[in-house]
């Protein structure tokens, strides 16, 4: 799984994705606002939501995740080619 944190003390302005939502790296997930400013929080890899830990008007820290990521890889089971075994 890949954490998406926040990098500095913000206040949530807009949550963009939600659980489930299918995301492509550089996809915008969360709004902050920080000393005036929209900062917006990418995913860093392609992937699927998998839980948001934040609600729009929450004060976060640096480093708090904010959403979880799975990417392509972990949600998939591995597929044997045929002759191949455990």
């Amino acid at each position: 799984d890949s954490a998406v944190g926040a990098p500095m003390p913000a206040t949530v302005v807009k949550v963009v994705a939600a659980a489930g939502d299918q995301v492509k790296a550089g996809d915008v997930l969360i709004i902050l606002e920080a000393m005036k400013m929209e900062l917006p929080v990418r995913a860093a890899v392609d992937g699927t939501v998998r839980v948001v830990r934040c609600r729009e008007g929450e004060l976060v820290q640096p480093g708090e995740e904010l959403v979880e990521i799975e990417s392509p890889a972990q949600q998939a089971p591995a597929l044997l080619r045929e002759g191949e075994q455990d």
